[in-house]
């Protein structure tokens, strides 16, 4: 982990962060004062679930992988994050911990925003705060789907419901699946890695998706969403 702090402009100008542009000149001073950016090689941790939370945290560039480990030490994934998102939102809610962890699967930009600036604003500026309120549902209403996709599918259901969701996220237009391992895979499904392994192939001999070293190309999305709608 490599840190920058000669660098003023990593939350602002270019960025397409649109809560941003509501901030006062003066909030947006704030910001660049209370901010430090860093750099996070791929592998490193930029949060750990139960640990204090002082900082928000906003991907300027880069690749997250955000997930919960449960009380058997087994980790289950949540999202991917990506550019002009935030990580740690709630810390600035007056939550002291964070409530995931997360990891970067490719070297990755953030800025660190000390928790009170970012309270502080959303306390005083109406339309940032609205801004994150909406970050929130959005992040919920992902979560939300998680949970009943877990509860009432199959694991055919689970796992079609994985793939459609990775491979509607796009790193400079290249899927994600190059950046995660097969276990990892599983566990946004919930699945052991040696289930995820049969039924992708299970999958390819159906013809539905083609594995090429780690990556997984969708070939018949239609039948994966009929699969999923079946659970």
């Amino acid at each position: 982990m490599k840190t920058y702090s000669a660098i003023d402009d990593c939350v602002i100008g270019g960025l397409d962060a649109p809560c941003f542009a509501n901030l006062l000149p003066e909030e947006i001073e704030l910001i660049k004062d209370s901010k430090t950016q860093v750099l996070f090689r791929k592998g490193e941790s930029l949060t750990k679930q139960g640990a204090f939370a002082s900082s928000v945290l906003f991907v300027v560039e880069g690749l997250v992988r955000q997930y919960i480990t449960g009380d058997t030490n087994r980790d289950f994934n949540l999202r991917i994050i990506r550019s002009s998102q935030f990580i740690g939102l709630s810390a600035a809610f007056s939550k002291h911990t964070y409530d995931y962890s997360t990891v970067a699967l490719k070297e990755t930009l953030a800025c660190l925003i000390e928790k009170d600036a970012i309270a502080g604003l959303i306390k005083k500026n109406g339309d940032f705060a609205y801004g994150l309120i909406n970050r929130y549902y959005e992040n919920d209403s992902s979560l939300y789907d998680t949970i009943r996709s877990m509860m009432y599918k199959q694991m055919h259901g689970r796992l079609a419901d994985v793939l459609l969701y990775l491979d509607s996220i796009k790193y400079n237009n290249e899927p994600v699946f190059s950046y995660l391992s097969r276990k990892e895979v599983a566990d946004f499904a919930g699945l052991s890695t040696e289930s995820t392994v049969k039924l992708l192939k299970g999958f390819e001999k159906d013809g539905l998706i083609r594995l090429v070293d780690k990556n997984i190309e969708l070939i018949k999305k239609e039948a994966l969403v009929d699969i999923s709608r079946r659970g």
